[in-house]
């Protein structure tokens, strides 16, 4: 795909700051365990944080291909600082079109600005895959909706300053009809929560988060009552597309660090990149990397013509980050015993990227979709 100068531009502003300002930091805030505020509120002040949303509540309006630009440039230097960037585009989506105006107009420009992370809260302990099969339940109680239940691996749970919050207010057999959504402020009385300890990403974290009687107002609810599975759904064909380029941001940058590395690293008499062994594994890498960045971008395109783009959304979240590992994996091993050691960051990309596999819907549930997509189309 063909960027315009506006989109270079701001690809520019990136990959400076992801080079300059992330990279740099990378291994530290995995040990930090979490990212630092003020990062986000320089990512915020550049324009890189949802700039597709309206430019009337504070985004700037931009096409969709333009955040999937920005999402790769971050991810290039740190993948995990790129999750602030695609949470602010799946719940500043959501928000800025199921709120009340009052309330997007005050969520929105924060979550543009890098003042406020919202996380979004779908995933339960009984229900990953089978997002609709929820169990934290929002009961009316006059002018309130009372929450109780717990959400499971959420992702900067206890980073955030709010959630998009999945809960159930119709009868458990209603599926994802009863399913409303709402936004909660993180400090709000009833609200905790617990950090998981995983094998990567560990600058964003994951989270059970329990609401103990959680009394929220009527006006924080996001659309109408027993719509909210469906807003959410909408706003994963976005979001995946998203990942996807966050995922081949951190194997380029693998990829790059390892053709630096096989022209310094000699044996045999001269550098090891006169081998074919060793450089036609990091070819067919920049094959795949490429292969799937255009059709994330696509995907992204397809998004802002306004055309359907379900199906090719799944493909950039099935095979992003199954690509990235693949190819990370093989620049950690182009480095050899040196690529073994923590002092490198493949193994590190390795770990965080790997989580993607998992979260926001396994290479299973995508291939589930795209069947389902097609066999739709075939019927009629």
């Amino acid at each position: 795909m063909i960027l315009n100068d506006e989109q270079l531009q701001i690809r520019d502003t990136a990959r400076r700051f992801a080079r300059s300002k992330l990279a740099p930091g990378y291994q530290r805030r995995e040990i930090d365990a979490r990212v630092d505020r003020d990062l986000i509120r320089e990512m915020g002040e550049l324009g890189l944080i949802a700039p597709e949303l309206p430019e009337n509540l504070g985004g700037y309006g931009m096409p969709s291909v333009t955040s999937g630009v920005i999402a790769e440039e971050i991810g290039y230097g740190d993948m995990n600082v790129a999750y602030v960037q695609i949470l602010g585009s799946l719940n500043g989506a959501i928000i800025a079109r199921h709120a009340a105006p009052e309330l997007a107009a005050e969520w929105v420009g924060r979550i543009v600005s890098g003042h406020s992370i919202v996380a979004i809260g779908l995933t339960e302990p009984r229900g990953g895959s089978d997002a609709a099969n929820l169990a934290l339940s929002a009961r009316r109680d006059g002018d309130h909706y009372v929450l109780k239940g717990e959400k499971s691996s959420i992702s900067m749970a206890d980073q955030a300053d709010a959630v998009v919050l999945f809960a159930r207010t119709g009868a458990p057999g209603d599926g994802a009809r009863g399913v409303s959504a709402f936004l909660v402020p993180m400090d709000t009385p009833g609200v905790s929560t617990l950090r998981f300890t995983d094998l990567g990403s560990k600058a964003i974290g994951r989270s059970s988060i329990f609401f103990d009687e959680v009394r929220i107002p009527v006006g924080n609810r996001l659309a109408a009552e027993g719509s909210g599975f469906i807003q959410v759904m909408q706003g994963f064909d976005f979001s995946r597309a998203l990942i996807g380029l966050q995922c081949i941001g951190a194997a380029q940058a693998s990829l790059d660090e390892s053709w630096a590395y096989v022209q310094e690293r000699e044996a045999f008499g001269g550098p090891i990149a006169r081998n074919q062994g060793v450089t036609f594994p990091l070819a067919e890498g920049e094959g795949l990397i490429a292969s799937v960045r255009q059709l994330c971008l696509h995907t992204l395109a397809l998004r802002d013509a306004g055309q359907p783009h379900t199906s090719e959304a799944a493909i950039c979240k099935w095979l992003g980050p199954k690509t990235a590992v693949d190819v990370i994996h093989q620049c950690l091993l182009t480095h050899g015993h040196y690529g073994w050691s923590l002092d490198l960051p493949h193994q590190q990309r390795l770990r965080d990227v790997m989580g993607l596999e998992i979260g926001d819907g396994t290479a299973q549930i995508m291939k589930l979709v795209v069947s389902r997509e097609k066999l739709r189309a075939a019927r009629q």
